[in-house]
């Protein structure tokens, strides 16, 4: 793997089509037609093709957690959705546990017939825009610290030919990650406390 396998990695990285909420479906779902979905909207970010990216028991885990507000009639809303979604982003890094934490007061409120979609509506637009500024900011930050480090520059060398230069690039993104992980259990514990 050069230098340039890696440029070609980061790009990959940048390029995807975000989940528009105006994407997610208005009309209520069967528990399949909402498996379906997000294995088509969402399969790209799954480590391997095999893997799945949401099933049934995983729905309903997060119902039973109080993640999720029980589905009317067997069928999901677009909050629903919505949650699912944010969840299936979320629990890549934080607990389920966390997550619970997160939601649960919301799910809760919407179970006993508050009305949040402009909430929901409202946290998730969010999302999409801070997940595009975070990953335009890490891809240009990165090919900035593997261009200009010496830690990282390869100066053309093949990196497999210096292994220890990809274990420094693993680490450093796993200290970064871990860092903004604490700072998101800490918020978690402080303002969302069981």
């Amino acid at each position: 793997m050069d230098k340039t396998t890696l440029d070609e990695l980061t790009n990959q990285l940048g390029n995807f089509t975000q989940l528009k909420l105006e994407s997610i479906p208005d009309i209520d779902l069967y528990m399949d037609q909402v498996t379906t979905f997000i294995e088509e909207k969402l399969g790209y970010l799954k480590r391997n093709k095999e893997d799945t990216a949401i099933t049934k028991t995983m729905i309903n885990n997060y119902t039973k957690a109080g993640i999720l507000m029980p589905p009317k009639k067997k069928k999901y809303s677009k909050q629903h959705m919505i949650l699912i979604i944010l969840t299936y982003y979320l629990k890549q890094i934080l607990s389920i546990g966390d997550i619970q934490s997160l939601f649960s007061s919301l799910a809760k409120s919407i179970k006993e017939g508050e009305d949040h979609t402009k909430d929901l509506d409202k946290i998730y637009q969010d999302f999409l825009k801070i997940e595009k500024i975070q990953v335009e900011s890490f891809v240009k930050d990165f090919k900035s610290k593997i261009t200009e480090n010496d830690t990282f520059n390869c100066n053309g060398e093949e990196l497999e030919q210096d292994e220890n230069k990809l274990i420094t690039v693993v680490v450093m993104l796993i200290v970064r990650a871990n860092i903004e992980k604490k700072m998101a259990e800490s918020i978690i514990d402080n303002f969302f406390g069981k």
